[in-house]
């Protein structure tokens, strides 16, 4: 599990025969759990400036390679630890869906970040939920039928990825671990338990 808290951004330096190396100051150990861009992949390898993941065919199919290709930036966040501080949201590091960022607006002291992603997931974001975009914990502030509306403060926006992000930029997403759960929960109970359960959520 992770909290969508980034640690450190670091640098794609290969991807051949589906093994990924990155560059990072942190030093796992072989078999850690660590997230990359937000997706949950065992390290396989340590080198003295960083170490190396394998990615299955089935995490290829879903993730947007181009932003796994050499001299890519990357965010980088190690598993949870039990008695860690959970400051952002918990996350498995599974990715939902890609997103496509529509629009990046400066706004006061923030930025307004709309994301267009598939219908099918839009039924797990809810207004003022939880929400990971490339591992980064957020909030949503407005949601419509195939795109949703982040504010994104300054400190987060200048020590992530966004400050590197452009118009059309695919993003991995990670839906909230309870809508999901809710939703698959109450999906066959009758209509009014769904009504009213959507309406809390």
């Amino acid at each position: 599990m992770f909290n969508g808290l980034i640690r450190e951004i670091g640098k794609i330096k290969s991807f051949f025969n589906n093994k990924l190396r990155v560059l990072s100051k942190y030093k796992p150990q072989i078999g850690d759990s660590i997230a990359i861009n937000g997706v949950c992949l065992t390290v396989t390898n340590t080198f003295s400036d960083g170490f190396e993941v394998e990615l299955s065919p089935e995490t290829q199919k879903i993730i947007p390679l181009e932003n796994y290709s050499p001299n890519k930036f990357v965010h980088i966040e190690p598993a949870l630890r039990f008695g860690d501080r959970i400051d952002g949201h918990l996350i498995q590091g599974h990715i939902d869906a890609i997103g496509e960022i529509l629009e990046i607006k400066k706004n006061k002291n923030s930025y307004d970040v709309i994301i267009k992603t598939s219908p099918n997931i839009m039924k797990y974001i809810a207004p003022k939920g939880s929400i990971a975009i490339d591992g980064v914990s957020l909030t949503i502030n407005e949601v419509f039928s195939d795109r949703f509306r982040l504010t994104i403060i300054p400190h987060t926006f200048e020590n992530t990825l966004f400050k590197y992000y452009k118009i059309h930029q695919k993003v991995n997403i990670e839906t909230d671990i309870f809508a999901r759960y809710l939703y698959h929960m109450f999906k066959n109970k009758n209509n009014n338990i769904n009504e009213k359960i959507l309406a809390w959520w």
